[in-house]
């Protein structure tokens, strides 16, 4: 009779303890509502803790872009990811991009050999290439890579750091300043 009466409590015991593992995981919060985005390349929503810095929107209306040209979105866990068509051009390569990095005591600017930070709007910075003329070591020119193409800004905040970077394909250096003005 003991052991009937210890099998039937260990099978209640476990019984309460699965269900309130299913609640406890039915409860958890999402990581991006089901439905609320499109994603590019099969890949996750992006955060909206990451969105609130940049819309998507705001970046529309900046660089001229629409529903027509995005392809989706790629989320990750400090950043996001939006693609757009660019024609004549390899769509995984034509995004803008927002990552907000969490940091304690965040520098006025960032510490970078290859650019010089201006300030556009309130605290954004963007980035300016410096000329690679006077550059004779070879590592130091793969490094700094073809910054051409390319658009960086940057801006402080509260405990995190904004970094967005597009192709100039997708935003000019005018659009960008027009971005700068969304980022939050």
């Amino acid at each position: 009779m003991k052991t009937h009466a210890l099998v039937l409590t260990l099978a209640a015991t476990t019984t309460l303890g699965l269900a309130a593992a299913q609640v406890a995981h039915a409860q958890q919060k999402p990581a991006a509502p089901a439905g609320n985005c499109k994603t590019f390349g099969g890949n996750r929503c992006c955060d909206p803790s990451i969105t609130a810095h940049l819309s998507k929107e705001s970046v529309f209306s900046a660089c001229g872009e629409s529903d027509a040209t995005f392809l989706g979105e790629k989320g990750s866990n400090d950043g996001c990811k939006y693609y757009f068509k660019v024609p004549g051009e390899k769509d995984e390569e034509m995004y803008v991009e927002i990552f907000a990095q969490k940091v304690k005591g965040t520098p006025p600017m960032p510490a970078d050999p290859f650019v010089t930070w201006k300030k556009v709007v309130g605290s954004v910075m963007m980035a300016e290439p410096k000329s690679l003329k006077g550059a004779t070591n070879p590592k130091v020119k793969a490094m700094a890579g073809d910054t051409s193409g390319a658009i960086g800004l940057w801006m402080p905040g509260q405990g995190y750091s904004l970094m967005v970077s597009s192709s100039a394909k997708i935003c000019s250096k005018t659009d960008a300043k027009r971005l700068a003005a969304s980022m939050r």
